[in-house]
C-alpha cells in the first residue's frame, strides 16, 4: 500500500497536482491555501463524515448535497448552487471544492468554471470511476434534455486528492462500473494494467490499478489537453456505450454502457477474453435497444461531423487506433453485435 504519491499534470493552461493516498483529507490544508468561503458539492450518499473533514478545515463553508445520479447534472441544479454562491457573496477568490463521484466532480466544476468566469476549485473523487477517470483532464458539463455533457467546458482544477479509502463506503456495482474505465486503459495503453484483469487480481491492487490508469490519463490529456488527436483513444467503448448509458439513463451506469460499447471494436479472440473479463466483474447486460435507437444518440454525438464519426479501435492490447467511419457502416456494425 501506498503513503502518498504525487502526480503533476503539465498543461500549457494550467499545471496542477494529483495526490493518492490512505485516510488523509484532514490534511487537504497542507496540500492548499484554502480562502474564507467554500462551497461544497457533493450527494447524499456520501458519508457525512468525509464531508465534515474537509468542512471543519474552512472558515465559511456552504454545502450543497445532491441527489445521486446523472438526473442531479441539470441546468436547474446548477443553478440553484450558482443563486446559493451569490447570495452567499462568493467572489473570485473563493473556492468550489468537489466531494463525489463524476456527476458531482462535472457539475461543480462547471459551477467553478462559470461563477463569475471562473473561481478556484479542488476536486475529491470519493467513486472508483471518479478516481481513474472523471477527475483529471478538465472536462465539467451538465446534461440538457438528456444529452450527457452537450454544455461544458474545460476547466482544470488546481488539486485532486484521491483517498483511496473513500472507496470503502462504495457499493460494489459502483467499484466495477469505474473498474471498467481503468480496464480501458490498459486496453488502449497498458498492457501490464490490462494483465491485472486478466488473471483477475484487481481487487487485491486497488492502488496500482488506479496508480496505473491515472498515468495513461496523464500522458493523454498533457499531450492533448483538448481533445483535438490523441484524446480521442479515451473514447474507446464510449461512442456506442454513451447511447446505451442515455436510452437507459437511470438503469445501466456509464461504465457498464462503456464495457459493452468497447466489445464492438476489439478482434474476435480479444472479445472473448474482455466478454469473460466483464462477466468476472458481475456486468451482463441486455441491450433492449434497438440498432435504429442507438443510432439516432450517436448522429448527436459532439465527436460526429458530416456523417461521420471517429470510433476507436483495439487489436492488439495496449494499442488504440483512431478510424473515421461512416454512420452507415457503424450502423453495420451495431446490427452484427
Amino acid at each position: 500500500i501506498i503513503m502518498t504519491l504525487e502526480l503533476r499534470i503539465e498543461q500549457t493552461t494550467q499545471n496542477y497536482k494529483i495526490v493518492i493516498g490512505h485516510s488523509f483529507l484532514q490534511k487537504l490544508g497542507e496540500y492548499v491555501k484554502l480562502p474564507k468561503k467554500v462551497m461544497i458539492v457533493t450527494d447524499t450518499n456520501i458519508p457525512r463524515e468525509y464531508i465534515y473533514k474537509v468542512a471543519n478545515l474552512c472558515q465559511e463553508h456552504y454545502i450543497h448535497p445532491i441527489i445521486p445520479g446523472e438526473r442531479s447534472k441539470t441546468m436547474v441544479v446548477y443553478q440553484r448552487i450558482i443563486e446559493k454562491m451569490l447570495s452567499a457573496n462568493f467572489t473570485r477568490s473563493d473556492m468550489v471544492i468537489a466531494i463525489g463521484g463524476g456527476v458531482v466532480g462535472d457539475l461543480a466544476g462547471f459551477v467553478a468554471a462559470t461563477y463569475k468566469r471562473g473561481v478556484r476549485f479542488i476536486n475529491i473523487p470519493t467513486s472508483m470511476l471518479a478516481m481513474v477517470d472523471s477527475s483529471i483532464g478538465g472536462k465539467v458539463a451538465v446534461n440538457v434534455n438528456n444529452i450527457k455533457n452537450c454544455v461544458g467546458a474545460f476547466y482544470q482544477p488546481e488539486l485532486v486528492m484521491i483517498d483511496i479509502d473513500t472507496l470503502e463506503s462504495l457499493p460494489s456495482r459502483h467499484l466495477y462500473n469505474g473498474l471498467v474505465e481503468a480496464l480501458k486503459s490498459g486496453l488502449i495503453a497498458d498492457k501490464d494494467l490490462y494483465n491485472i484483469f486478466a488473471n483477475a487480481s484487481y481487487l487485491d491492487k486497488l492502488d496500482e490499478v488506479i496508480i496505473r490508469s491515472l498515468q495513461v490519463k496523464k500522458s493523454v490529456v498533457e499531450a492533448d489537453p483538448y481533445e483535438k488527436g490523441l484524446r480521442k483513444i479515451l473514447n474507446f467503448g464510449h461512442t456506442i456505450g454513451h447511447a446505451i448509458e442515455t436510452l437507459n439513463i437511470n438503469e445501466i451506469y456509464h461504465g457498464e454502457a462503456v464495457a459493452e460499447g468497447m466489445l464492438y471494436f476489439v478482434n474476435p479472440t480479444l472479445k472473448e477474453e474482455l466478454t469473460n473479463i466483464i462477466h468476472d466483474m458481475g456486468i451482463n447486460l441486455e441491450i433492449k435497444n434497438s440498432p435504429q435507437e442507438l443510432m439516432e444518440i450517436i448522429k448527436n454525438d459532439k465527436k460526429a461531423k458530416n456523417d461521420m464519426i471517429t470510433v476507436v479501435k483495439v487489436n492488439e492490447i495496449g494499442r488504440a487506433e483512431l478510424v473515421d467511419i461512416s454512420f452507415a457502416d457503424l450502423e453495420s456494425i451495431v446490427k452484427e453485435v
